[in-house]
């Protein structure tokens, strides 16, 4: 059990963005609905993401191109509902902000309005500038995403690890330069990981980029065991609830069937 105890205030854009200059590595988890998104706030995270990686943990598809904004929007809710403290982080999911700055910007509103997130994620580089720098100008904070960026998985060809080091210093410096206060960098060498870091003054936030990053996310299925289908060599799982929640299952099946549950201590007495 540990004994970390929660910071006592939220956490904030400001607040996430200075983390970096006192050297404090941040938490991220990703959550998609209340009971776990208020286990993780209890925990200390310092920022929940409601990754559009629901397609594929909670819907169970192959990829993450299906999500909606309206599925996006119902899952943040949901979060937000079970959180306090943590910084609350949406992912816009596919075709919601590459058709135009102006797209971006209404779906991003769309995702604070309605779904109560404090801010956005979206993936791309220099391609994907004047949509943050749109977003920003509104006053919605904006995180980026370079390296694997999930909604580009039929151009890279699968869940391959990014190397090309020019163009992704380029697309670092991009994102920062139109006002996103963070980047998760995903699937990239730790060295040239720490290399972009070390090159921009906002955070990293590293998903199989290695230690360098100013922060970690990974995400909650993963985490906890509960995924077993896609097991990425980055992962650390620090539970295998999978098989725990397996057996309570069938324990459950065996009882009632055998009519063994409900007994005498579960049930109303006249």
């Amino acid at each position: 059990m540990s004994t970390h105890t929660p910071p006592a205030k939220p956490m904030t854009v400001p607040e996430f963005i200075a983390a970096k200059g006192r050297g404090q590595k941040l938490a991220v988890l990703t959550a998609y609905d209340f009971t776990s998104a208020r286990l993780l706030d209890q925990a200390g995270v310092d920022a929940i993401l409601i990754g559009d990686s629901l397609g594929m943990v909670v819907q169970g598809n192959p990829h993450c191109l299906t999500v909606t904004l309206d599925e996006m929007i119902y899952h943040t809710r949901c979060v937000a509902r079970g959180t306090q403290r943590a910084l609350l982080i949406t992912d816009l999911p596919f075709m919601t902000y590459q058709v135009s700055p102006e797209q971006a910007l209404i779906s991003a509103g769309r995702a604070i309005q309605e779904g109560g997130a404090h801010a956005v994620k979206l993936e791309g580089g220099e391609r994907s500038a004047d949509a943050i720098a749109k977003v920003v100008s509104a006053d919605i904070p904006v995180m980026g995403h370079l390296g694997l960026t999930p909604q580009s998985i039929h151009r890279m060809g699968g869940f391959k690890v990014q190397r090309a080091e020019e163009q992704l210093l380029r697309d670092a410096k991009a994102v920062e330069q139109a006002g996103a206060f963070s980047i998760v960098l995903e699937c990239i060498p730790a060295e040239l990981a720490k290399k972009i870091s070390d090159s921009i003054a906002i955070p990293t936030i590293g998903i199989g980029a290695g230690v360098g990053c100013d922060g970690q996310v990974l995400v909650y299925h993963d985490v906890l065991g509960l995924f077993g289908e896609f097991r990425p060599k980055f992962v650390k799982r620090y539970a295998e609830l999978g098989p725990i929640i397996h057996d309570a299952a069938a324990r459950y099946c065996e009882e009632v069937r055998q009519g063994r549950f409900p007994d005498a201590d579960h049930q109303f007495k006249s």
